[in-house]
Order: C-alpha cells, then sequence, then structure tokens
C-alpha cells in the first residue's frame, strides 16, 4: 500500500451496503469532505435532458473547450448524485479542458437495472442530437466514468455499437466493475482491502440486478464480442476486487483490435484518488485528465 494513502485508511468508512439508503448520506458526506474545486475557468450548467424519465445532467464547460464526455459518477449503482461527482467532474473538465456532462442518472434497488443505462443512453443521444446548441462537435463525444459508472459508460459503447447509435470515438474507464461472477483472483481475494471488498461487491451486484440474470448491458465482462467499440483507456487499483477483470476486460479489447491503454496504479485502492493529498492521487487525476485530451483532441 502507497504510504501516504495508508495513512488515511483508518479515516474511511467501512465499506457496507446492508442499507444503501442509508449510505447515501454517508456517501455525501464524504463527498462534502473533499476540497472544493476551482471553477472559475470554466461556465457549470444544470439541465434536464429529456427521456422517458427527465435526467439531470450538470455541464462543465472550460473556456475554449474542445470535445464532450458523458460522464458516469461511481458509488456501487446505489449511491451518488451531481453534487456528490461535483468535485470530480470539475477537476477532469478543468484538466482536460474538455466539457463535461455529469449524468444524475436513477439509482438502484429503487431503480433497478435497466434504468441507470437507460439514463445514460438517453443523455448521449440528446449531447449528439443538441451538439450545435450546445457548441459541441459530434465527432468528439467520449464516455466514461468511475467505478460503477464506468461500468454503465461501458455498457453504453456496447449499446451504441449494438443500435447504430452516436458515434462514441473514446471511453475513459476508471477502476470499473464489470463482472458480477466474482470469479477473479482479486474478485477472489480482497475480502478485507479498504473501501471496496467482495462483500460489498457481491450487494452492489444484488442492488443493481434484483432478480434480473445479468445481461452483457448490466454485466460488460459478459460481451463475447468486444470489436468496433471505441479506443479506450483503463485504470485499475492494486489493491481492488474489480482489478483484474478490469485488466482483463482490457486485454479482451486488445484482441478484438481495439485501441487501448491499461495504467495499474500500484500501492493504490478503490476509490482512493480522492485522498487527493497523496502524490499518486495527483498523478492519477492529471492522467485521466490527460488520457481525456488525447482521446478527443489528439
Amino acid at each position: 500500500m502507497d504510504p501516504e494513502l495508508e495513512a488515511f485508511i483508518p479515516l474511511f468508512p467501512r465499506a457496507d451496503l446492508t442499507d444503501p439508503v442509508a449510505e447515501r448520506k454517508n456517501f455525501a458526506e464524504l463527498a462534502a469532505a473533499i476540497p472544493a474545486p476551482d471553477v472559475t475557468r470554466m461556465e457549470v450548467e444544470d439541465r434536464m435532458v429529456p427521456a422517458d424519465v427527465e435526467v439531470p445532467v450538470r455541464i462543465y464547460r472550460p473556456h475554449r473547450a474542445q470535445g464532450a464526455t458523458v460522464w458516469l459518477h461511481g458509488g456501487g449503482f446505489v449511491m451518488g448524485d451531481l453534487d456528490t461527482e461535483h468535485p470530480w467532474a470539475a477537476r477532469l473538465a478543468d484538466s482536460s479542458g474538455t466539457v463535461v456532462i455529469s449524468v444524475g442518472y436513477r439509482l438502484a434497488p429503487e431503480h433497478r437495472f435497466p434504468a441507470a443505462l437507460n439514463d445514460a443512453y438517453a443523455v448521449l443521444v440528446w449531447a449528439a442530437e443538441h451538439a450545435a446548441e450546445l457548441g459541441l462537435d459530434a465527432g468528439r463525444i467520449a464516455v466514461g466514468g468511475h467505478s460503477a459508472g464506468a461500468a454503465i459508460a461501458t455498457a453504453v459503447a456496447l449499446r451504441a455499437r449494438d443500435e447504430r447509435g452516436p458515434r462514441i470515438c473514446f471511453q475513459l474507464l476508471n477502476q470499473p466493475g464489470l463482472d458480477d461472477r466474482q470469479e477473479t483472483w482479486s474478485a477472489r481475494q480482497f475480502t478485507d482491502t479498504p473501501w471496496m471488498n467482495r462483500d460489498k461487491v457481491t450487494a452492489i451486484w444484488r442492488h443493481y440486478l434484483g432478480p434480473t440474470p445479468a445481461s452483457p448491458y448490466a454485466a460488460p465482462a459478459r460481451a463475447t464480442d468486444l470489436s468496433g467499440l471505441p479506443p479506450a483507456y483503463l485504470t485499475t487499483a492494486e489493491f481492488c476486487p474489480n482489478r483484474d477483470e478490469g485488466i482483463t476486460y482490457a486485454l479482451r479489447l486488445l484482441q478484438a483490435g481495439v485501441p487501448v491503454e491499461l495504467h495499474q496504479w500500484a500501492g493504490t485502492f478503490h476509490g482512493s484518488q480522492a485522498i487527493l493529498s497523496a502524490e499518486v492521487s495527483q498523478r492519477q487525476m492529471a492522467e485521466l485528465g490527460a488520457a481525456l485530451r488525447r482521446g478527443l483532441v489528439g
């Protein structure tokens, strides 16, 4: 474990999703403790995207921004919103110099799969169809997210390919949770790792899926064909149950002919980039911004 991160482990809340509604409050308090981002170099606007159910979004538009990303927050499919994601969405927009469209998708277990995916996909379609109005280049739209949000972003890319939907030029997948089966080495071994462990992963998938069998759009590791997907930048944390499924997915993308950058962050745990004072967290955030800029702008 990176020593700067290890010092903070006692301050992290226990990984428990027995009562997801109660945990939302703890998650919001944790996010509120993160230093506020500097938004003086961008415009921030809240909008409602018309769909079967209106979807709230927060748009971060840096001055002279190029390209845009439909961004999905983390929180195990059951926690998080536009406010908890604000520190990260704003920093990503600032460091990449690109527009970030943060999505307030519906949460499980009240709204199980495919509600979150439908919300995210509706925002992608809206962004592509209203690109001119939003000041975007319809040919430079990416999808991305952290943790559960990265899983949803991965599913959005699969669906857009399958349905011949809007063209996605890039995927930014930070520590994605992609496989409900929990059969990898890291999923079986990491039973007591900080913030994310095997029991919490089990609870996450139970809340998200309910009695519905997992499909590739719910758990993208189940997809059998990864050809024709957008180039990807995928990260994993060393001490994270999701680590090996992320690495395996990146390798499968490569084998399917999809350009991939894979960054395995040594000494980190799931979500440890929230510890902004750590040097490795600062490198992680800077690299996410740089990768997004490369993927959208070149």
